[in-house]
């Protein structure tokens, strides 16, 4: 469980560490300079990746509740949902002018979603810790930028490519959750 809790925080610590810790992140700026800051924060953000589903793999059976039959369906949606909110802030339509921070949004319900559907300790680490990064983060952009500035709505177009695009992403992914396991859609 450490590897898993060990991704989870270097997750946090490396998307957090400008805004939460400004003196840390100007210390290894004037260090390294800004390009090889952020080599050093890609570097620690794909290693918490790693240790995230290495430690998620290895992770012991520890049941905390039960999930219902339904949740399955309720998380399948919601997973549509989180691949449009995920890409709709680069969107060139009318829907990225909706929210503030649709990615970290789509996070959150991509975490509370799966949570639904697994009721573990490791879920509960992994699926929860990055849903609870999701909300802080948008808290500190709030605080550390003030008030929003809505983009310009783009053509009704745009919208209609990102829901495609949002189909085609989300039978990939349905795909290779299917492969990889556990099936999104159970008795497939």
């Amino acid at each position: 469980m450490s590897v898993l809790i060990l991704g989870v925080v270097l997750w946090w610590v490396a998307h957090l560490q400008k805004s939460v810790m400004p003196r840390l992140a100007d210390a290894l700026t004037e260090r390294l300079g800004e390009e090889r800051r952020r080599g050093v924060m890609a570097g620690l953000i794909l290693l918490s990746v790693i240790l995230m589903i290495v430690g998620y793999r290895m992770a012991p059976d520890a049941f905390l509740y039960d999930t219902p039959s339904w949740a399955v369906h309720v998380n399948n949606l919601l997973m549509l949902v989180v691949i449009f909110l995920l890409g709709v802030g680069r969107s060139s339509g009318r829907a990225r002018c909706w929210l503030r921070h649709p990615m970290l949004l789509g996070v959150l319900i991509w975490g509370l979603a799966h949570l639904m559907v697994n009721g573990d300790l490791a879920s509960l680490i992994l699926f929860g810790g990055l849903a609870a990064w999701s909300v802080v983060s948008m808290l500190t952009i709030n605080r550390r930028d003030g008030a929003w500035v809505r983009p310009e709505p783009g053509p009704t177009i745009g919208d209609v490519k990102h829901i495609a695009l949002t189909i085609i992403i989300f039978a990939v992914f349905a795909g290779v959750h299917h492969w990889i396991g556990p099936s999104p859609f159970p008795g497939l």
